[in-house]
């Protein structure tokens, strides 16, 4: 059955509506194929994870970290221009996953109705006594850990839809006519995710060691990994909007809990390496909890290779914003900025005078690499994290890949920061091993190539340890999350959109007649951000299409 999973991810993944999975699921999933076609079963089963996004191309086919204050798209004509500009709408919107979601809602849904007598099912039309019915055992035992995972796949698409859209109708089976629900609350869907996650939790697998050709899938870390973030984000400024000091407290605790549920089960660790964890096959890294691995390729080197390397197209070019967050490890250097820096900068970035592509990065006037050369960067850097070094994409030579859904170092910013609003940063008695908000920041910061100090709160600004505390959160996640969909996020969830408004920087380099370089910033980018932006616009035709019963969100 692996290979009818990697076909189906296949087709979700190379279509835009996924009209061609869809069909598949539906000319299997009539009754009488079930009975009479065992191994259908399976495959339904696999279908509600072809809907779920590949970070690695979700937005103009690349990242999506030009819509938030990491990175400018070199291309002027691409369509996160509608998010940098604020022209998208109910009718425009670059990353509109509306449909997709609930299509893969729908499949989930479908599977766990169709496959309730799933024994039986896979009893029927073959021989299970030849081989001593192992083979029935083993697709017996997948089908049960494919329904709990349907589960947590439906709790996945509607966190999904939630931290864009808020409330959303919440369709808990398959509907038996076209009736549109009107949509749930925020904390109504909350609560759903939450449930269908603890629902699946006994009988999900524990982990995929017996058979690595199922990673890919939930098991309990993953789900668990959801059920933290989900809380999180329900504990956030941007989604408890009148709600009392206690009634937040509980909130955090809650959040800090659930961080601290994976954190508890010990099968996930730092990897030692910051830079291997975003390249190659990194199936047995101890650190993902749950990724997409793709065929090998080099899509990702094509988009994102500095122009003047052949073959390569620019793509996104971080932005000095981002650049500035990194802290110094020792002091400044005058003419290089990027000496004695947080180590995860030179793993993320390509920065001028460095060595990417068996050349050096050269950022000058008149340089091959300069902000003025027709479709080089626009912001004087270029994108590392993900790609794989000198690849000759003349030669078609391609590098495997994969996008990471949950990773242990988030587990431990999620409880820092969730630790940290509930008991302040130096108070573990909540939990079993004594672990501070304090202590898990220090665990990220404290990677073996990544080495950094303890987090010095004096550094930050606020009027006390839990205040100081929050701003170093916010800044350990910039850093340690950066390209990995999650800034955008943040910056909503914690009321900060107006960071999004705010002008892109880029550098800029001139060489003295000595070879040294002054280093200079300037404008990249003009962004626009607006109040109602804290939420997408429901589509016109989800509201067109409900006669009014789905309501749009304010001020769209």
């Amino acid at each position: 059955m692996k290979k009818t999973f990697i076909f189906l991810l296949t087709i979700a993944c190379s279509t835009t509506s996924c009209e061609m999975l869809d069909t598949m699921v539906d000319s299997y999933t009539t009754q009488p194929n079930l009975d009479t076609e065992y191994d259908k079963v399976l495959e339904v089963g696999f279908a509600p994870y072809g809907y779920m996004k590949n970070g690695l191309s979700e937005l103009d086919d690349n990242i999506a970290a030009a819509k938030s204050d990491e990175a400018v798209q070199t291309s002027r004509s691409a369509s996160v221009r509608f998010f940098n500009n604020g022209s998208w709408s109910a009718y425009i919107n670059p990353d509109n996953p509306y449909d997709n979601f609930y299509k893969g809602i729908r499949a989930a849904n479908y599977f766990l109705d169709y496959s309730r007598d799933y024994k039986r099912m896979l009893a029927n039309g073959r021989d299970i006594i030849s081989d001593g019915g192992t083979a029935y055992r083993r697709d017996v035992e997948n089908a049960g850990y494919l329904r709990a995972e349907a589960h947590v796949v439906k709790a996945y698409y509607y966190f999904e839809l939630i931290k864009r859209y808020g409330g959303v109708p919440l369709y808990k089976e398959v509907p038996t006519d076209n009736t549109f629900l009107p949509r749930a609350s925020y904390d109504q869907v909350v609560e759903y995710i939450v449930s269908e996650i603890d629902y699946a939790l006994d009988s999900l697998a524990p982990d995929w060691k017996k058979n690595s050709s199922y990673d890919g899938r939930f098991n309990l870390g993953a789900a668990l990994a959801l059920k933290s973030r989900a809380l999180l984000y329900a504990a956030s400024p941007l989604n408890t909007d009148g709600l009392s000091d206690e009634e937040i407290v509980r909130r955090w605790e809650r959040a800090a809990q659930a961080a601290y549920g994976v954190i508890a089960l010990d099968k996930f660790a730092l990897s030692p390496s910051y830079g291997d964890l975003f390249i190659g096959n990194t199936a047995a890294n101890p650190e993902i909890i749950l990724s997409r691995r793709s065929s090998p390729s080099n899509s990702l080197e094509r988009a994102n290779y500095p122009i003047a390397t052949a073959g390569g197209n620019s793509g996104l070019t971080p932005s000095q914003n981002l650049v500035d967050a990194y802290e110094y490890t020792g002091s400044a250097v005058a003419d290089n900025p990027y000496a004695n820096r947080d180590p995860r900068l030179k793993y993320t970035i390509v920065t001028h005078n460095s060595s990417w592509n068996g050349r050096t990065i050269d950022i000058t006037e008149g340089g091959s690499d300069s902000y003025l050369t027709v479709n080089s960067s626009r912001t004087g850097y270029y994108l590392k994290k993900y790609l794989a070094d000198e690849l000759v994409l003349t030669q078609g030579q391609t590098a495997m890949h994969h996008w990471v859904y949950f990773r242990y170092a988030e587990i431990l910013l999620n409880y820092a920061e969730a630790a940290n609003e509930a008991w302040g940063p130096d108070d573990g008695s909540h939990v079993a091993s004594g672990l501070t908000a304090r202590q898990a920041l220090n665990l990220v910061r404290g990677r073996a190539d990544v080495d950094l100090a303890p987090v010095d709160l004096t550094k930050y600004e606020g009027d006390n340890d839990r205040e100081r505390m929050r701003a170093a959160v916010k800044a350990e996640r910039r850093v340690e999350l950066a390209f990995e969909d999650h800034r955008y996020w943040d910056l909503l969830r914690w009321n900060d959109g107006t960071i999004l408004g705010q002008p892109i920087e880029g550098m800029k380099a001139v060489a003295d007649s000595n070879g040294a370089f002054r280093y200079e910033t300037f404008k990249a980018e003009d962004r626009v951000f607006e109040p109602k932006m804290y939420r997408y616009p429901i589509p016109y035709q989800e509201i067109s299409k409900s006669k009014g019963i789905v309501t749009q969100n304010t001020g769209w």
